[in-house]
């Protein structure tokens, strides 16, 4: 199993329309660990790690979010592996 680790910022429409909330579910449900925040810009930005074909799955979900969200830009990076224990929300 290949880990893979990105940085991940949205923007458009994803600030108010529970898009941590639904980001947070999605990566659980693909056991995706990391995390989401709010910028003060209005983007969402995330960090996630995970098997591979499963973090393909987790970038394409967050090019378009949640129903209420309109995604219109979306920047995604490699990054170093980390650790973590589960997806959180970060405030």
């Amino acid at each position: 199993m290949t880990e893979k680790c990105v940085s991940i910022q949205v923007s458009g429409r994803v600030q108010g329309v529970a898009f941590r909330h639904h980001t947070q579910k999605t990566a659980e449900n693909l056991g995706i660990k990391g995390y989401v925040k709010n910028m003060p810009d209005g983007s969402v930005y995330m960090e996630a790690c995970g098997e591979e074909s499963k973090m393909e799955l987790f970038t394409d979900w967050c090019s378009k979010g949640p129903s209420l969200a309109r995604v219109t830009n979306i920047h995604i990076n490699d990054i170093p592996e980390f650790q973590a224990d589960a997806f959180t929300v970060r405030y």
